[in-house]
């Protein structure tokens, strides 16, 4: 195991590759100091996360048995993201399961290279969420490789310990960033910037998207999560109204964070959308329950911005949300305000809105073709997968055993 020393110096110049804010690095520092001394008294100078998650138990004044009680505080939290971080950057060389912040970090030449294949993309016509997803992935990834030589020493070994960071993701995003970046060494080695022979070491991850069951919610739950926000306030507003988009309309996050005023057809009631995942434009009748939420957060909520999209942030600096912004704290923080339970086991993020949604209009007997027009689908079968998320639906697909016409089907 390596010396505590180092590995902190390590971890440090790697915060700072990925872009971490300089208040956040020197709140990193502040602890690793602590944690240092807490090494020297017990006279350890390799690192161990044992140790380290003893001075975590000591810092947060029992850790483990605020974990037990439920009790656990954001601060207690964040000192075991400490001891965790030292531990994974211990073992793969890498910062885990965190946002990606360095596609504004890389070097200017990396981001030529990033930059053609992201216009070959296009020029192959490949759809929008696939440009945008393949091109953040290849940024992720030259950069990845830039703390390790650059592209041109790319090999199996550089490969895997990129794989190394994907860690604890479900495999569906592990086979989607490693499609990126085998599509991106595609293009590389015809470029010459790498050895054709190193895309035989990409390894396959294959997940099938029809084994999933779509998380849902009880419609009872999603009304006592409605009900629980506090709408006098003027976050409250934002939530309550971006939450009815997705419940009632099924948008993407995305599309949400991206709606701007002149989408909004007030005469006509009509809310038009291009969607960000598959580039279609997509019009969506404006239920009167949406559009007076849109309106009272427009008027009595929304802060003061120049900015052409709907919703914001409200912490300084006041402005749209990021790519990196997800809308998934605010369906929890308000879920456990409802005493709503969610579950680590299962999702249930925005996204898992729309399952409902579409679910409900499925047993409603909706034609999936109008799901999928409602949802955004190329294909009906994506919406076609929603049947396995209502047991009444696969309720009414169970075969007879003794039914007419069994013998002369055998």
């Amino acid at each position: 195991m390596a010396m505590l020393s180092v590995l902190v110096a390590g971890l440090d110049a790697e915060l700072r590759r990925l872009g971490y804010k300089e208040s956040t690095l020197v709140w990193y520092r502040g602890c690793w100091r602590r944690l240092a001394r807490f090494f020297a008294v017990r006279g350890v100078e390799e690192f161990s996360l044992d140790v380290a998650m003893a001075w975590v138990d000591q810092a947060c004044g029992g850790f483990f048995d605020k974990e037990r009680a439920g009790t656990l505080k954001p601060t207690d939290v964040y000192l075991f993201r400490v001891a965790q971080m030292l531990g994974e950057y211990a073992v793969h060389g890498a910062v885990l399961r965190r946002y990606s912040r360095s596609v504004n970090k890389l070097a200017e030449q990396d981001a030529a290279v990033v930059a053609r294949f992201q216009d070959g993309l296009r020029a192959a016509d490949r759809a929008v969420s696939t440009v945008r997803v393949y091109t953040t992935v290849a940024a992720e990834f030259v950069a990845f490789t830039a703390t390790r030589g650059g592209l041109a020493r790319c090999d199996a070994g550089m490969l895997g310990a990129f794989v190394a960071t994907l860690a604890g993701y479900q495999a569906k995003t592990v086979e989607q960033k490693m499609c990126a970046v085998r599509s991106f060494l595609r293009f590389a080695a015809d470029e010459g910037l790498v050895d054709a022979a190193v895309l035989d070491a990409v390894p396959a991850v294959r997940s099938s998207r029809q084994a999933r069951i779509p998380s849902v919610w009880d419609p009872a739950d999603v009304t006592r999560i409605l009900q629980a926000i506090d709408r006098g306030n003027p976050c409250g507003k934002r939530d309550y109204a971006i939450i009815l988009l997705v419940t009632r309309l099924g948008l993407r996050g995305v599309d949400v964070k991206r709606l701007e005023f002149a989408d909004f057809d007030w005469p006509g009631n009509r809310l038009t959308v291009v969607q960000a995942k598959t580039g279609r434009r997509v019009q969506l009748p404006l239920l009167k329950e949406v559009g007076w939420a849109v309106i009272d957060y427009i008027r009595h909520g929304r802060p003061v911005c120049d900015c052409p999209q709907v919703f914001l942030r409200h912490l300084a600096p006041i402005g749209p949300f990021s790519e990196q912004d997800h809308l998934h704290q605010i369906l929890v923080k308000h879920a456990r305000v409802a005493h709503v339970p969610v579950s680590e086991k299962r999702r249930h993020g925005m996204h898992s809105l729309r399952h409902t949604l579409a679910t409900r209009l499925m047993e409603d007997g909706t034609p999936i073709e109008q799901i999928a027009d409602v949802l955004g689908h190329q294909s009906v079968q994506s919406t076609g997968v929603y049947l396995k998320s209502s047991l009444n639906l696969l309720a009414r697909c169970a075969l007879d055993p003794d039914a007419p016409g069994r013998e002369a089907s055998r």
